[in-house]
């Protein structure tokens, strides 16, 4: 008997195992997979930052109390899933452990330390698969300073895989310095006893090039036969193309609205970050880019079995409208200033999470849009009185979680990028 069914037998015996759902943005959170922010963001400088995706270094004690209050906040309503606890359990099999080093020995073309990497026990192979590996006469190979660099965009799980509907899509990232994000990934959730998943990779099963890219934060699961896709710096027309023959496989008539990004600033780099969907009725959005007569399409296809019709649409709201979605739009920033959506929107002010429908977290640091969404009808509470259980969450009909995100914030994501839902309630939508 494998190492791994041991464990199971001893310490999965009783739990619930995660029934992998996700039909919608906004349905009750039931478990949810983060990863808090470790030495890995510190072992950034500013020499490696920018080949880490990074235009600033962050401070991990700040960093973590900021993490940590968003994940008590989760925790009152989901199970929270630690990516770091799954991946030390999984590593304790000696078969997926050899399989894994392998296989990223050889993506990063670091054969030479796979020996090194196996003779660590699972609690240490998983700290440095994180946070980089340094192995004295080797790591400076080539005035290197890691044989594997560090990961310090893990915490922003949102990007690396989707949960789609029953489906946990691995995604194809655009960097190649995230890709290792990916075959964590995909270890955990073929291999931990937790999950009951069936892992797909589109663009690997569908593309005919390798030129396919598809990143997380782009994808939105609006309703069970309803995705958004960004398509901009991170996801490509391939990727968003390997998605359509994925959606082919599914039962019933899907709808894939895609929805053209600017390319700079980088503030833009995803969907998530210019719209957000934040009740039944409600939708965060950045106007100059979703609402405002610009050049970025918005595209709509229709998949009914293995046909695929596309058509342009006047925009992301009005196509959902048209699908039965009717979204209020509220504006990042407010609407009578072009200043302040602008600044806000850079400091991730369109992206927020649903707990629910109607209650929703995101950075307390964008003032005027939590003041927009007050003017909504939304309570407005903090993190830290959420998570000391100051206030109560059943108290309110409708509210928005600020949290305080001064060091987070400067990552370049918000408190979608940092979440991965693994299983949310069913909307009832009024059909």
């Amino acid at each position: 008997m494998s190492l791994l069914k041991c464990f199971t037998k001893k310490r999965y015996m009783d739990s619930e195992r995660i029934n992998i759902c996700v039909n919608s943005e906004i349905g009750k959170l039931r478990d949810v997979l983060v990863h808090l922010p470790g030495q890995e963001i510190e072992n950034m400088s500013p020499e490696n930052a920018h080949e880490l995706l990074y235009s600033d270094i962050l401070n991990k004690q700040v960093a973590q109390k900021e993490f940590r209050y968003f994940k008590k906040v989760l925790q009152k309503v989901a199970r929270v899933h630690e990516v770091t606890d799954l991946l030390e359990f999984v590593l304790g099999d000696e078969k997926i452990k050899n399989n894994l080093v392998d296989n990223v020995c050889k993506a990063e073309a670091a054969p030479y330390i796979a020996d090194y990497l196996k003779g660590l026990d699972n609690k240490e192979l998983a700290r440095q698969l994180i946070e980089g590996v340094k192995v004295e006469g080797i790591s400076f190979i080539d005035n290197k300073r890691y044989a594997l660099p560090p990961l310090p965009n893990l915490y922003f799980m949102r990007d690396a895989s989707v949960t789609m509907f029953d489906n946990i899509i691995l995604c194809n990232m655009a960097t190649k310095v995230r890709m290792r994000e990916v075959m964590i990934l995909e270890a955990i959730y073929k291999y931990h006893p937790l999950f009951m998943a069936n892992t797909v990779n589109p663009v690997n099963m569908y593309s005919s090039s390798a030129l396919g890219s598809v990143e997380g934060g782009d994808v939105l699961i609006a309703r069970d036969d309803i995705v958004l896709c960004g398509i901009g710096a991170r996801t490509n027309m391939h990727g968003m193309q390997a998605l359509v023959e994925h959606l082919k496989t599914k039962p019933g008539v899907k709808h894939l609205i895609m929805q053209e990004l600017p390319l700079k600033p980088e503030s833009f780099i995803h969907l998530d970050m210019v719209f957000t969907m934040l009740d039944v009725d409600h939708c965060m959005v950045y106007e100059p880019v979703i609402l405002k007569d610009n050049d970025l399409k918005t595209f709509h296809i229709t998949i009914d079995g293995h046909k695929a019709v596309g058509r342009e649409e006047r925009d992301l709201v009005s196509a959902l409208s048209g699908l039965g979605i009717d979204l209020t739009p509220i504006c990042c920033g407010g609407q009578d200033d072009t200043y302040y959506p602008a600044r806000e929107q850079w400091h991730s002010g369109c992206n927020f999470f649903c707990l629910e429908p109607g209650k929703f977290i995101g950075y307390a640091r964008n003032q005027h849009t939590i003041e927009e969404i007050n003017n909504y009808g939304y309570d407005v509470l903090t993190a830290s009185d959420v998570a000391t259980g100051e206030v109560n969450l059943n108290d309110y009909d409708k509210c928005v979680i600020t949290l305080d995100s001064n060091e987070l914030v400067r990552g370049g994501g918000g408190a979608r990028c940092m979440t991965m839902p693994l299983s949310r309630q069913i909307v009832d939508w009024g059909k």
